[in-house]
């Protein structure tokens, strides 16, 4: 009773309080045959606490997890390294916190590193300005979506259906009690083939439209030329908003801000943060600079103060918290400033030549398991980064293999209809997810075709 702090006099206080007379009273709507009567259940004897950490750390063996399986699933979530200095620092009591900072005489260190964070996120993904991060990348998805219709003072949306699932349905969300069109080309799924037709959504872009809205690499993996989705939005005066999933990608190929891009959003969940479940995570908002007063978050910045020295503060905060609701841009507030610390010090880090090394290698994997596929698996055609859609001859033949993966301790893939509204009706349930990121050795590879062999 150690862990119950009430007495029977609280308890009492607390009953009368209520109008009644006994514990049992407050459960007299469940039927009494369905009350488990005092020392009717068959519990073991009480361990000690050593005992106890024992018997759960065993308990917990039995879990598979990226961490002791080879793990081959993406579709917005990837198994990176997180080098060890990185939960060292975000454990640390000045950084130890949840929020972003609001009195900048007390956080000067959390401010920098925000500041920090979004200069490299600008390099990184080579645009202008960068916000202190987002919750994640569906909601940036969708706040750019918005912004975009701030920006061009216009209500039409156009998406590609070949954007993660997740952020096609938060941004539809966002929009559906709003004014004006949202537009999700069917694209992404063609004569059983997948990755983005360009084609399709120039033809969606009209002159009502506020943006066109990508992703690269796109669900798929796939990776292709942006330019003329440029001329395109150029020509109708619409905003051009590239979506991604892995960030770590713009360690090898061009960034989006090098097709000109007026907005870049994704996830940075590859930088040092663990896949956790599914969060938490770090969206990632940057665009160029003249379009930052209608950015939503916050921007950290850097002054001088009355004697001259450098500090840190937050230079834009366009919610309706800070200024006037008519003026905010967004109540959405900042992601976890732990998580944006968390970033910052992963790409302090690798700097600009072990980012490289993650991309190539997560590339090179992808490369070298496609080439060693038997027949009867097809790989979707084109340029990939680090991830694809592997296709069977038949879904028994996929799920036998999955079944087979698991046994062997590997998590083979992600089967696509799971995740992708739709997916099954191409040509039956034979697609499957599959991502390699640098987690994933040669030996794994042999061991996932290994495994593949069997089933086919």
């Amino acid at each position: 009773m150690r862990y119950l702090p009430h007495t029977d006099s609280d308890r009492q206080t607390m009953l009368e309080s209520m109008g009644v007379k006994q514990m049992m009273d407050l459960f007299t709507d469940i039927p009494s045959e369905f009350h488990t009567q005092l020392g009717s259940l068959d519990l073991p004897e009480a361990l000690s606490e050593a005992g106890i950490v024992k018997k759960f750390t065993k308990a917990a063996e039995k879990n598979r997890h990226a961490g002791n399986t080879r793990c081959f699933l993406g579709g917005g979530t990837y198994h990176h390294f997180v080098p060890a200095v990185v939960d060292y620092v975000i454990s640390r009591g000045e950084f130890l916190t949840a929020y972003t900072p609001y009195q900048p005489e007390i956080a000067q260190g959390t401010l920098q590193a925000l500041f920090e964070y979004q200069t490299m996120m600008a390099r990184l993904t080579g645009m202008e300005v960068s916000n202190a991060s987002m919750y994640e990348a569906a909601t940036a998805t969708a706040e750019a979506a918005l912004m975009a219709r701030r920006v061009t003072r216009k209500t039409r949306t156009v998406i590609a259906g070949s954007v993660n699932p997740r952020y096609r349905s938060v941004t539809g969300n966002y929009l559906s009690r709003l004014e004006g069109d949202y537009v999700e080309v069917p694209v992404g799924r063609k004569n059983g083939k997948f990755g983005t037709d360009l084609s399709q959504v120039i033809a969606a872009i009209d002159d009502k439209t506020a943006c066109a809205i990508v992703q690269y690499p796109d669900f798929y993996g796939s990776v292709y030329d942006l330019a003329p989705l440029r001329e395109a939005c150029d020509a109708n005066k619409c905003l051009m908003v590239v979506a991604f999933s892995d960030v770590s990608a713009f360690g090898l190929i061009e960034s989006p801000g090098a097709y000109g891009a007026d907005i870049a959003v994704g996830s940075g969940q590859a930088l040092g943060i663990p896949m956790a479940f599914g969060g938490p995570h770090l969206g990632i908002f940057t665009c160029k600079q003249k379009y930052v007063r209608q950015m939503p978050g916050r921007v950290c910045g850097v002054t001088t103060d009355a004697d001259g020295k450098r500090g840190f503060v937050l230079t834009l905060s366009t919610r309706e918290q800070h200024i006037r609701r008519e003026k905010a841009t967004s109540n959405i507030c900042s992601n976890q400033g732990l998580m944006c610390t968390a970033a910052a010090t992963y790409m302090a880090l690798m700097g600009d030549a072990g980012l490289e090394t993650v991309a190539n290698h997560s590339a090179a994997a992808l490369d070298l398991l496609v080439s060693k596929l038997p027949s009867g698996v097809v790989a979707a055609d084109g340029a990939h980064y680090n991830e694809t859609v592997l296709t069977f001859a038949s879904s028994e033949m996929r799920d036998a293999f999955i079944q087979e993966a698991r046994k062997q301790d590997i998590f083979a893939g992600i089967p696509l209809e799971t995740i992708e509204k739709g997916a099954e009706q191409i040509d039956g349930n034979r697609h499957l997810l599959v991502a390699t990121t640098e987690m994933i050795e040669e030996d794994d590879i042999n061991d996932y075709i290994a495994a593949m062999e069997v089933t086919l």
